[in-house]
């Protein structure tokens, strides 16, 4: 692979930087940088600014309102805006269901669908696992009873992340019990202020309620919003878990993150320390590679190649980098990694926002917003090996494809 960007590619790169580096709040990239809370207005803000750019479905052909960008100018957006301090997009709506909508929905449903995801004013949710359905889910026991031209729909979806600020939300459900498991699955569109739909939102050790309990007590979903056929829904699933997939690994913000570890890691004191900077350099090698992975997945998506094997293989290896920069901060900063109160945060006791915080740097150990939360994000940072597809599973499936 050629490494090299070409002039185009570099002046596509310079253009994006600029816009996105004018266009981003200055309040929404200070939190991203120092791991502050970020506000549901704080990440739809973003995802307008964006979809006013035609931006946010950055991953989108032409023919549905995209930018046509190839493989290379997705990377270089992806990248510039992380390195900017840009919220993660969410991913619900833009990249994970939009693509679904477009190869196997209908005129309708891509007209009626898109153009609020596009324009980041719908939001999204992901309705897959179950407390019995994770990494098996073909499992899952989400019942939807197909009644005259409605589905009712009875059941339970769990560990939805943001699912308190969604309003539709894309499900996995059962449809026939009379066959194998993945043969009796169907992909349904529900709106989440449905009669029937209420959202018990489970709050985590570091206070937020990141993911959701979602609740169907005979809801009615029309059945205009089924997506493609009845029973076909875990070709569908397995679509759409390809490009979560390759989502999760998210090598921009790593390369972000990587350079956060190294500001703390000098701010705290164990930059001269020879063997932890070892443990950054062989972290650093590993995201070098973890991006060429990347552009090797978008490059086959580029020329229509199913990549489902490389992206399981990608969504291991980035969970375990992103797991392993969490804990080399967490040892960087010690016993200061520990506090986690957010009023007190917010209010800037952790160091000079307007001066050594914003720099990333401070002049006492601990007195650094850079610092803050790491403890917490180093145990939210567990999860990562086990949703989209728990490594175990993936390492079955990179067995499969390549031994046959």
């Amino acid at each position: 692979m050629d490494l090299a960007f070409t002039p185009e590619e570099q002046a596509f790169r310079e253009e994006v930087r600029h816009w996105v580096r004018t266009h981003l709040p200055s309040d929404i990239a200070h939190k991203v940088h120092h791991a502050l809370r970020l506000s549901r207005d704080d990440m739809q803000r973003w995802a307008k600014i964006l979809g006013s750019r035609g931006w946010l479905g950055f991953g989108w052909p032409k023919q549905f309102g995209g930018p046509g960008w190839t493989a290379v100018q997705k990377h270089l957006f992806e990248e510039e805006c992380a390195l900017a301090g840009a919220p993660r997009i969410v991913p619900f709506g833009p990249v994970m269901v939009a693509p679904v909508i477009m190869a196997f929905g209908t005129p309708e449903q891509q007209q009626r669908f898109l153009p609020g995801i596009a324009s980041g004013e719908v939001w999204w949710s992901q309705g897959y696992s179950e407390p019995g359905s994770g990494s098996d889910l073909a499992s899952v026991k989400c019942r939807a009873e197909r009644q005259g031209d409605h589905y009712i729909v009875n059941g339970q979806k769990t560990w939805t992340t943001l699912g308190q600020y969604g309003e539709w939300i894309f499900c996995l459900v059962r449809t026939n019990t009379e066959c194998k498991p993945q043969a009796g699955i169907s992909f349904l569109l529900i709106d989440m202020k449905s009669p029937g739909v209420s959202v018990r939102p489970i709050k985590l050790l570091d206070g937020e309620c990141e993911v959701n309990e979602v609740w169907f007590d005979n809801v009615q979903v029309p059945a205009e919003n089924l997506i493609g056929e009845e029973n076909k829904g875990w070709a569908y699933a397995k679509y759409l878990l390809a490009h979560e997939r390759t989502n999760i690994a998210d090598v921009n913000r790593t390369k972000r993150e990587l350079e956060r570890l190294k500001r703390i890691a000098k701010a705290e004191g164990v930059w001269d320390d020879v063997r932890f900077r070892d443990q950054i350099a062989l972290l650093e090698v590993d995201v070098v590679a973890l991006e060429m992975m990347v552009l090797r997945v978008l490059s086959a998506e580029k020329s229509g190649k199913q990549s489902l094997d490389i992206a399981g293989l990608l969504k291991i290896r980035g969970s375990e980098i992103q797991q392993r920069y969490a804990e080399l901060m967490m040892l960087a900063a010690g016993p200061y990694s520990l506090p986690f109160v957010f009023e007190a945060m917010e209010a800037g006791w952790q160091g000079n926002q307007l001066d050594g915080g914003a720099k990333g740097l401070s002049e006492f150990p601990g007195g650094n917003v850079a610092n803050a939360p790491l403890a917490s994000t180093y145990f939210n940072m567990r999860k990562t090996t086990i949703y989209g597809g728990s490594n175990e599973v993936q390492r079955n499936i990179v067995a499969q494809t390549v031994l046959g």
